[in-house]
């Protein structure tokens, strides 16, 4: 059993809170990141310019994807030891982690898509009201989903790595050098911080597949979405046509971006959800 987990209306506040504040603060390296994994290359979809674009789209899918993830992940965390008695911390992190982002994907898919497009100009426009009314004429409902299960399939292995190490981290803190307390949100930013860029490092093959599906208009492609299953392809053909370094196009601002997002991240909801609290014992987790 998870101990000391936040009510369902903790997790929820401090998961937008949280999701809010770090994709304000980070957009611009993230505009940098998708520019230089675009196709058409850095300069051609912006370079420096309009960092800023497809900010609107973020504002409205980060508070209520990042507070779906967290209600998601902590009522696992509960109930996961119910049905995996024999689980380990990290299989029980990794489920639960697995879930949330599935939920918060349902949620935040539509805005990447918005966003990605806004930040290379794919249609000429700085406008994320402009990108979206230009997906919806050209691939319809359907458009806003493009890319939802290659994004699973990068999200689900990043967070199967960041919230294992993430918790892990912390318990090592608390039993090492915090004599079994919780840390404060301080170290848990630190251990965000780590974790995240770790994670980001690892998974950036996937990130440049990812982005460069959502930037197809159906026009160049398929009409169908991509699945899953088109992945390994994608991924053998970046490198193909490409070189195996273009797999690793952004990992640097990536990189610096999640783990200093991770920082912001998990500590302002590590900070929200036990505001007020005792930083009692961090015995028993899960």
């Amino acid at each position: 059993m998870e101990a000391h987990s936040p009510t369902f209306q903790r997790a929820l506040l401090s998961g937008a809170a949280s999701g809010l504040a770090v994709d304000l603060m980070f957009f611009p390296l993230d505009t940098v990141k998708t520019r230089i994994q675009s196709a058409k290359g850095f300069w051609a979809s912006g370079g420096f310019r309009g960092v800023y674009s497809g900010v609107g789209s973020v504002g409205m899918g980060s508070a209520p994807g990042a507070a779906a993830f967290f209600v998601t992940y902590e009522e696992l965390k509960k109930h996961v030891p119910h049905y995996l008695p024999n689980h380990t911390p990290g299989l029980n992190h990794m489920i639960s982690a697995s879930g949330g982002e599935f939920v918060s994907c349902l949620i935040r898919v539509p805005t990447e898509v918005v966003k990605s497009r806004t930040q290379t100009s794919a249609y000429g426009s700085s406008s994320s009201l402009t990108t979206a009314v230009n997906v919806l004429r050209h691939d319809g409902v359907r458009g806003f989903y493009r890319g939802f299960g290659i994004t699973i399939a990068r999200e689900i292995p990043f967070t199967s790595i960041q919230f294992p190490l993430y918790e892990w981290l912390k318990r090592t803190l608390s039993a090492t050098y915090l004599d079994g307390k919780r840390p404060n949100s301080a170290e848990a930013a630190v251990c965000g911080s780590i974790a995240g860029g770790v994670a980001a490092a690892l998974t950036t093959p996937l990130d440049v597949v990812k982005t460069r599906v959502m930037l197809e208009a159906r026009g160049a492609g398929s009409e169908r979405s991509p699945s899953v299953l088109s992945f390994p392809s994608r991924l053998i053909g970046i490198a193909s046509a490409e070189g195996v370094g273009a797999l690793f196009r952004g990992w640097v601002p990536r990189t610096i971006a999640i783990g200093a997002g991770g920082a912001v991240f998990l500590g302002i909801y590590d900070f929200c959800a036990n505001f007020g609290r005792e930083r009692a014992p961090e015995h028993d987790l899960a």
